[in-house]
């Protein structure tokens, strides 16, 4: 069954201003679209649970690895805003958002080979084998690793615009697009840290162990390709189900016009004509993820080194809590899914969201601070075999490192909606559109990129520094939100969908 969708209707971005209505499409064909964000987070859940101790692996320092990181939000500031813009006018004959869509999955694809087999290509380029820094291996990463997160930025945009277009300008049927696109990240979440919590899935594929590629890195390769394969899957059957019409625009444009670049003039119209409490948003926001990057980046490395004491390439205890971290994420997912209704629930006028958003950052203040409390005990309960070889931590540590990770699924539910809730909002009175205006707050998460990696080689590499500096911006976060954020509108939220991602 195909559903023909008209692709002059309202985008993403001006969903907010568009009036006129257009045919609404079947639920299960919004499902089906919905449900490439279970593709797309597959793969992110991934590159937050394993990349970070395998670029560690290709000899990439511990203070580097932020660094690699910088791709996100600035992929995230540029890349979205130009797909949406130019998805709303593109005139090809397969429609507006498809090509769009097609493209991201294809990139996708090709970051995934890259990443997946970067050891290899390594060693057949001339890296050594072994424990020795693999510079050809670390480009070759590195390059799969930015393709991807351009990729993955690609592919939201459009989908989320073609939501709306199928949703026929309707407010309601927007917001349940949403809450279906919300509901399929936390999906993709959960496969994606369930896949990387298990230590033996390359027996699937056993070609993906190599002299190259080990257990970890065969582990890896075999979780990428899975992620492929579920994203090809749910993008084309989406693509099947829908059928786009031609843009055909109004009016030709203004000739002259046609010689600007529109989204970053945009981009710099938004920034200048930004109302007061846009900013404020945007201040709250930056110490908000100065509190949640080092953990969101760290904590599966937290897992392996601080809390089970291994060490990176040596021995398998450091594997073994990259893995526990990669459950206590799925854990993380599991609550954060339904965390995420009852943000919903609170939103709507029964508790203030200047209250909810700066208790979300009290709880995660509380969240940080207790990874110290859990490493102490971790430190001070580390227990050797006969053969002098160091053992698991017991089994309360880990119950407690795994209560931190389903703990902060609740702060997380409200970092992934409410920010981007208030910013529409905010936004709606400056001229700005609400892509524009989610990509500013990207500056933030971009300028602490920059800076995590420098702190943690102040204090010898280790992870909790960062944690704590985190837990004290969280504390500040809190008070900002409560004293300094404006009350939106009574029951403004209700019709606003935020969103995760990166």
């Amino acid at each position: 069954m195909t559903i023909q969708v008209d692709a002059a209707g309202p985008s993403s971005l001006e969903i907010q201003q568009s009036s006129p209505q257009q045919g609404k499409a079947p639920i299960r064909v919004i499902i089906a679209v919905a449900a490439i964000a279970a593709g797309v987070q597959f793969g992110w859940a991934l590159q937050l649970s394993l990349l970070t101790p395998y670029v560690q692996l290709l000899g990439v320092p511990h203070t580097w690895a932020a660094f690699v990181w910088l791709c996100g939000p600035i992929s995230g500031l540029l890349v979205q805003p130009i797909a949406g813009y130019y998805s709303d006018h593109c005139k090809s004959r397969f429609g507006r958002r498809r090509p769009f869509i097609a493209a991201g999955a294809a990139l996708v694809a090709v970051a995934v080979f890259l990443i997946g087999f970067a050891a290899d290509i390594g060693v057949a380029s001339g890296d050594p084998l072994g424990k020795a820094p693999k510079p050809r291996a670390t480009a070759v990463f590195v390059v799969g690793f930015w393709i991807l997160d351009v990729a993955n930025n690609m592919l939201q945009g459009p989908c989320r615009a073609l939501l709306a277009d199928l949703s026929g300008g309707e407010a309601r049927r927007m917001s349940t697009a949403n809450a279906l696109f919300s509901f399929f990240m936390a999906v993709g979440n959960i496969l994606g840290y369930a896949a990387g919590s298990y230590t033996h899935l390359y027996r699937i594929l056993p070609f993906s162990k190599t002299t190259a590629c080990e257990d970890y890195c065969a582990n890896l390769k075999t979780c990428f390709i899975i992620a492929i394969c579920l994203l090809l899957t749910t993008t084309v059957l989406a693509l099947l189900f829908v059928t786009e019409s031609p843009h055909k625009p109004a009016a030709e444009p203004d000739p002259a016009k046609k010689k600007q670049i529109p989204v970053f003039g945009e981009l710099f119209t938004a920034l200048k004509g930004l109302p007061r409490p846009m900013w404020i948003v945007m201040l709250v926001t930056a110490f908000n993820w100065v509190a949640w990057f080092p953990f969101l980046l760290f904590d599966t490395d937290w897992m392996g080194k601080e809390v089970y004491g291994g060490t990176v390439g040596v021995g398998t205890l450091y594997d073994q809590g990259v893995h526990a971290g990669a459950l206590g994420l799925m854990i993380n997912s599991v609550v954060l899914a339904f965390a995420s209704l009852g943000v919903q629930f609170l939103s709507k006028g029964y508790v203030g969201v200047k209250k909810i958003w700066g208790g979300a950052n009290f709880l995660l203040a509380i969240g940080l601070a207790m990874t110290v409390v859990v490493t102490k005990s971790a430190q001070g309960s580390r227990h050797h075999g006969p053969d002098g070889v160091l053992l698991k931590p017991d089994s309360g540590v880990k119950i407690g490192a795994l209560a931190i990770f389903g703990f902060l699924g609740i702060p997380l539910a409200v970092t992934f909606s409410i920010p981007f809730a208030l910013a529409s909002i905010f936004s709606s009175d400056s001229g700005s559109g609400q892509g524009l205006s989610l990509g500013l707050l990207n500056l933030a998460i971009m300028f602490v990129s920059v800076l995590s990696g420098p702190w943690d080689a102040l204090f010898g590499g280790g992870n909790i520094p960062a944690f704590i500096v985190g837990a004290v911006s969280a504390v500040v976060s809190g008070v900002l939100a409560l004293t300094m954020l404006p009350s939106p509108p009574t029951g403004a939220l209700t019709n606003v969908s935020g969103g995760g991602g990166h």
